[in-house]
């Protein structure tokens, strides 16, 4: 059987110049907010930029970024691995259900959960507040990869171990969790991008970030120097981030060596606990799903009077904000798949160090957060494209910058599920390079690229910063409705949007995990990060 690097090898040694030139243009497409921000920020100067960035304030929002940072990656971390152990390692009852139903908060955005809480008591609205929302909305990010490499983890190692005299914590501590530490740290990166690039929660929530801080100092009046700025110290903590990940990472790669008859293994017994785990579970479950979902039930059920807008009451308005949801997304993901498509060819039938330098440009994205992405867009559009501005085709534009990452993720995969052989044997028969690409290399991989496809769809559909900022005059979606009704303390209004954007995006990552299985919900709100 032929591995990745052989079909790489196998294929044409010299890129398509067609090909070439598309991934160029995307790679330099990914690139471009960060250059803008760079330039905005150049363009203000040292001595405004000291000015700017020398505040109480800059000092107050790096303190609460990375204070809060460090309690949810934490509190994820422990949350997710030992659901994760319970679950795949421990006699727990009813464990399939409750493998099911802990990862079921991944699709209800972190903002609609936030808008739950603060419409249950406004006593949320400090920093306990949003590390209890935002831990509950992502913990399923470390639980996923943690359960996955408990799954193929050899139980030889862990045998042999308690046949040396060691116990169950020893055999966790000593074999199990350093085993873990690729998947455990990878769901960790995904846990601080998510909480360092979230807005909308935050928002809701009125706990300042830098996101937060961004936003204001945009609405305030955009002159481009405070707001790029301080986008700059928010790239710069994603790059920390991801370098953070990479040096602890290390080269480390775990698997098994036998690839026979795959050995269950073995469970061990709670004792004690065994009553008191799916008490646990069931606060979890109480927590991240029945408080968020319990909410929206309530609201949808109060009197119109309750509302402060007309909204709660217009079906109208709810069919056309779910409608323009869904076009956005299907013209997201259709523009991000037509741009990550030269990209994950060049990746998986080309080498050479111009193939490797497009492709990890693409993946800067996720250092760029959505903010950053939309506020540089309008800048560069504002000063260079005006005919842009305030267009359906930019924020179409700004969904493919910010989901790139995940969809090259998935197209690379199913492109080297594609055999080359087969390429191989059309070109043999005089077809051209497109006329291969078309019916024989889309073809095979078409399922992986329908994952894609359905992984960005459910993105932007849930996707709120860059919607707020660049949608055009008039445009509402179910995400910007619920922000706009919410901010004014409409909750009755805000509920039936809340519950179809939380229907919609359950459905979707339901049918997805169903036909792609659940490690592609997981991707969903990584961006590709893992």
């Amino acid at each position: 059987m032929r591995t990745a690097g052989d079909r790489v090898a196998a294929a044409p040694k010299r890129p398509n110049p067609g090909l070439l030139v598309a991934g160029a243009a995307v790679s330099a497409l990914v690139l471009l907010p960060i250059v803008v921000t760079a330039a905005n920020a150049e363009a203000a100067g040292w001595q405004l930029a000291v000015a700017l960035l020398w505040r109480p304030l800059v000092g107050e929002l790096l303190l609460n970024t990375l204070s809060l940072i460090a309690c949810v990656t934490a509190a994820c971390a422990i949350i997710g691995t030992a659901a994760a152990w319970a679950v795949e390692r421990s006699d727990l009852p009813g464990r399939r259900l409750w493998g099911v139903l802990i990862v079921v908060p991944l699709a209800i955005p972190a903002f609609i959960s936030s808008y739950a809480w603060l419409s249950l008591n406004s006593a949320f609205a400090t920093f306990g507040g949003a590390l209890l929302v935002v831990t509950m909305s992502y913990y399923p990010l470390v639980y996923l990869p943690v359960a996955a490499a408990l799954r193929e983890m050899d139980p030889a190692l862990e045998e042999t171990a308690r046949a040396l005299g060691n116990n169950t914590r020893a055999v966790f501590l000593r074999v199990v969790l350093p085993q873990l530490r690729p998947a455990l740290l990878g769901g960790m990166l995904l846990v601080a991008l998510n909480t360092l690039v979230e807005f909308g929660a935050f928002a809701l929530l009125r706990f300042r970030t830098f996101t937060t801080a961004i936003y204001a100092a945009y609405q305030a009046g955009f002159s481009g120097a405070e707001p790029a700025l301080l986008a700059m110290i928010l790239i710069t903590l994603c790059i920390v981030c991801l370098a953070a990940e990479h040096i602890v990472r290390g080269k480390a790669q775990y698997g098994r060596v036998a690839r026979g008859t795959r050995r269950g293994a073995v469970r061990y017994r709670l004792g004690p606990w065994r009553a008191v785990a799916p008490a646990a579970f069931a606060l979890l479950g109480l927590v991240s799903l029945a408080v968020p979902l319990g909410m929206i039930t309530y609201w949808l059920t109060q009197p119109s009077a309750a509302a402060t807008t007309v909204a709660a009451s217009s079906l109208v308005t709810l069919g056309q904000a779910a409608w323009t949801s869904v076009r956005l997304g299907v013209g997201g993901a259709a523009l991000t798949m037509l741009l990550a498509l030269p990209l994950g060819l060049l990746a998986t039938r080309y080498n050479g160090w111009l193939i490797v330098l497009l492709e990890r440009a693409a993946y800067l994205a996720q250092g760029a957060p959505g903010i950053v992405v939309a506020l540089a867009l309008i800048s560069f559009t504002v000063h260079a494209l005006r005919p842009l501005y305030q267009s359906t085709l930019l924020l179409l534009l700004a969904y493919a910058i910010l989901f790139l990452p995940l969809a090259l993720v998935s197209v690379r995969a199913a492109l080297l599920q594609a055999q080359i052989r087969l390429e191989e044997a059309g070109r043999s028969l005089g077809l051209g390079w497109f006329a291969v690409m078309l019916r024989v290399t889309l073809p095979l991989a078409a399922p992986g690229l329908g994952a894609a496809a359905a992984m960005v769809f459910i993105s932007v559909t849930t996707e709120l910063t860059a919607t707020l900022l660049l949608a055009p005059i008039g445009t509402q979606t179910l995400a910007t409705q619920i922000w706009a009704d919410t901010s004014t303390v409409a909750f009755a209004a805000a509920a039936p949007f809340a519950a179809a954007m939380a229907m919609m995006s359950m459905l979707a990552s339901w049918l997805l995990a169903r036909r792609f299985g659940a490690t592609s919900v997981f991707s969903v709100t990584g961006k590709g990060a893992a």
